[in-house]
Order: structure tokens, then C-alpha cells, then sequence
């Protein structure tokens, strides 16, 4: 027997899958559900889903746009640590799921619900996500998993369930479908079916927002972003929000073949999956970001933020961000931004986002001490010496060492 349960709040797209979800919930649990559709700049129009959850009974229907608190909040955070999981991932579905479970566990406060709901698989990170956040946020509601209680396991079932109670069905979900599409304004995945063996190339036709590197322009696009504090805040001199400047960024990126993924990575529950990710805003602000700091930044400073980027990435992308130690790593990251501020320019074309030029205010580059010519003489050539001898001396005496047991060093036996 279910729990009882006297209200659920649920994340609701308004596809087949929540449709059918929102429809078992009620069944199954003989209760009110709140509907609830982040509007995260995924390009669809989202009035059809308040439409579907109408007609499927639901009296309280919530659609919000979120797309100025997702770059604000939590895409340009994660900007700032330079992050990517497992040396490629921008993480773009990571990101956007504490947002959304965050609004779920204000909605639930807010209308007295003791339960949300998610759609999320039994094999995916999402489930993950989701529910560490509520965890986080709010460990008193409950938490609604349908993929982990029926008995549907197939598509087929699906489509069974939703014929069974006039559940609209669109066309291209009859049968089996292709592949499987999370998209918001940072990205888009394509995931399942045609996909699922690594060895066979992605066939073009799953790319949403970006043209073939090669059938990009052949002359390429220079264009300038400005920072503050990290932070991207205008482009080509106009000053724009967070979710502005980075749908541009799309435009820009999308035109040039920029930010294709082909990716095979290490889910947090334990296997490997195949996906495809176009980020070609965000792969052009990483190029920029990195390209600022490399003249604001200290290199103890860069280097650090560099080591300890794997460790935040991984945390976003295993759903703890709403966890004490992100939040500590995120204050580190965070002071290192006080003088990341000035401009960046990227040269667009045929795949690549290329830095090439960058100024600022608080720029640590000093053209006397690197200049090949005669400089004000604050760098004295002669105390590279002592400077290369301390730095030999544990290499010298390693050697000698070696030498008098006979050994020799990895290098030479390798």
C-alpha cells in the first residue's frame, strides 16, 4: 500500500513521461497535485503544458521563468571555478537541477504539500540531484520516485498507460523513440537509443543548436566580453542580465559550430553512458573567463583554483550542490574573483573560440619584466643563478645518490 499522502507537488515538463506520471500520482496516491514547469530557456513553448495539466485535472498550475536566477545564480558560479566534469562536461543538466528542486521544496512549503514528485529513471543522476537537494533544503518532505515504484519498464508500457486514459501523445513518441532531449539555456543533451553504442558516429540530425564546424562561415567573428568580479556582464560594449548575454553567446557560438560534445562519462550511480552536448554559449564564457584570468590572477592563485576544480565539479555534477563543502569551495572561488574584471576578446570560427587579446584595470602582466628589449631594470638577469641552483640542489643530491648505489634516474631508464 502507498503512503498516505495529502498534497505532492511535481516537476512537470508537460511530455509523455510527467503526463503520465501526474496521472499515476493521482491514481496512486488518491490525492491534490501541484504542477510545477521551470521555464530554464529550454526554447519550447511551455503554455501546452499548462493546457495538458488543465485537462488532466490539476487546479494548481505553476510555470515560472527561472532563466535570469539560473545564469545569475548558478551558471555563472560555476563559471567562475572554470568547471568541467571530467575534463569536458560544462555540466549543463547538473546545474539546472537544484534550481528546479529548490523551487519544488518552496512550492511545497508554500501550499502545505508533504510530498514532490520527479521524473527522473532509476539509473540516471537526476534522481540524484533531485532528491539531495530536497534532502538539503527541506529533509521533512517526503519524495515521490515513480520510475523506482510501478511496474512500468518500457516505452511500449508508456504509451499503453496513456491510450488507456486519453493521455495525448505526440506523434514522434509512438514507438520507440530516438533519443532523449534535456535542454535549457546553458545547453542541450541528446541521449538513448541511436546513442547507445559509442562505436557508431552520432548521425547529424540529433544536433539542435549548432550548424557542422564545416558548414560554418569561413570568415571568422571577433567578439569582446566584458567581466566583473568574474562574472560576464556585457558584450561587444552593451551592457546585458545574465540570461541575455548568454542567449547571445548561444546565437554567436551556434552560427560557428561551437560547443559540440561527444561524450562517454562516469555516472555517480556506477555506470558509463554516451551523450551528445551542445554548450556553444558557455564554451565560448569559459574561453573568455579563463582568458581574463590569466593576466588578473596570481599563479599560486590560478594553479589552486585549478587543483581543486575536478573536486567542485564533481560535486555539481553528483547533486551536493546545496552541501557544506561546496559552499566552502565556492567562498574560495569566490574571493578569487575580486579582480577578475576587464575585457576579452574571442575570435569565433568553424568550431573554435580562440582569446585573442585581453586588458584590465587590475592586470597582474607587466610588459617591463617580460619585454626581450632593455627594460627599467627591476629584473636583475644575474639572480636567476641562485634562483636555479636552490631549485637544482635536491635534484643534484638525488642524483649523486643514485650514482654511488649504481642507479640510475627514472629518466635515463626509461
Amino acid at each position: 500500500m502507498p503512503k498516505k499522502l495529502k498534497k505532492i507537488v511535481l516537476s512537470y515538463s508537460g511530455g509523455l513521461d510527467t503526463s503520465i506520471i501526474l496521472k499515476w500520482l493521482q491514481e496512486t496516491y488518491k490525492c491534490e497535485v501541484v504542477t510545477f514547469t521551470a521555464d530554464l530557456g529550454q526554447g519550447e513553448e511551455l503554455e501546452p503544458a499548462r493546457k495538458k495539466a488543465e485537462m488532466l485535472g490539476v487546479r494548481d498550475v505553476r510555470i515560472v521563468d527561472v532563466r535570469e536566477a539560473f545564469v545569475r545564480d548558478f551558471v555563472f558560479p560555476m563559471f567562475r571555478a572554470n568547471t568541467l566534469y571530467e575534463g569536458q562536461y560544462l555540466l549543463g543538466s547538473s546545474i539546472a537541477r537544484p534550481l528546479i528542486a529548490k523551487h519544488l521544496v518552496s512550492i511545497a512549503q508554500e501550499v502545505g504539500a508533504d510530498a514532490i514528485a520527479h521524473g527522473a529513471t532509476g539509473k540516471g543522476n537526476d534522481q540524484v540531484r533531485f532528491e539531495l537537494t530536497v534532502n538539503a533544503l527541506d529533509p521533512s518532505i517526503e519524495i515521490v520516485a515513480p520510475w523506482r515504484e510501478w511496474a512500468i519498464q518500457s516505452r511500449a508500457q508508456l504509451i499503453d498507460y496513456a491510450e488507456r486514459h486519453q493521455i495525448p501523445i505526440p506523434k514522434d513518441k509512438r514507438g520507440e523513440a530516438p533519443f532523449s532531449i534535456d535542454a535549457n539555456l546553458l545547453h542541450t543533451s541528446t541521449e538513448g537509443k541511436v546513442l547507445e553504442d559509442p562505436a557508431d558516429i552520432a548521425p547529424d540530425y540529433i544536433y539542435q543548436r549548432t550548424v557542422d564546424p564545416m558548414d560554418a562561415p569561413d570568415l571568422p567573428e571577433a567578439i569582446t566580453i566584458g567581466f566583473e568580479m568574474g562574472d560576464a556582464v556585457s558584450l561587444n560594449g552593451e551592457r546585458l542580465s545574465p540570461a541575455a548575454l548568454l542567449t547571445l553567446l548561444n546565437e554567436f557560438g551556434g552560427r560557428h559550430g561551437i560547443g559540440r560534445l561527444d561524450l562517454v562519462e562516469n555516472r555517480f550511480v556506477g555506470m558509463k553512458s554516451r551523450g551528445v552536448y551542445e554548450t556553444p554559449g558557455g564554451t565560448i564564457l569559459l574561453a573568455a573567463h579563463r582568458g581574463i584570468e590569466s593576466i588578473t590572477l596570481d599563479r599560486a592563485a590560478a594553479h589552486l583554483k585549478d587543483e581543486i576544480m575536478p573536486r567542485y565539479a564533481e560535486l555539481i555534477y553528483n547533486g551536493f550542490w546545496y552541501s557544506p563543502e561546496r559552499e566552502m569551495l565556492q567562498a574560495l572561488i569566490d574571493m578569487s574573483q575580486t579582480y577578475v574584471t576587464g575585457e576579452v576578446t574571442v575570435r569565433l570560427y568553424k568550431g573554435s573560440a580562440s582569446v585573442i587579446a585581453r586588458n584590465s584595470p587590475h592586470s597582474l602582466y607587466s610588459a617591463d619584466l617580460v619585454t626581450f628589449e632593455e627594460g627599467s631594470g627591476s629584473y636583475d638577469h644575474h639572480d636567476a643563478e641562485g634562483f636555479i641552483k636552490l631549485n637544482g640542489l635536491r635534484l643534484k643530491n638525488w642524483a649523486a645518490r643514485n650514482s654511488k648505489s649504481g642507479q640510475q634516474g627514472w629518466a635515463q631508464n626509461s
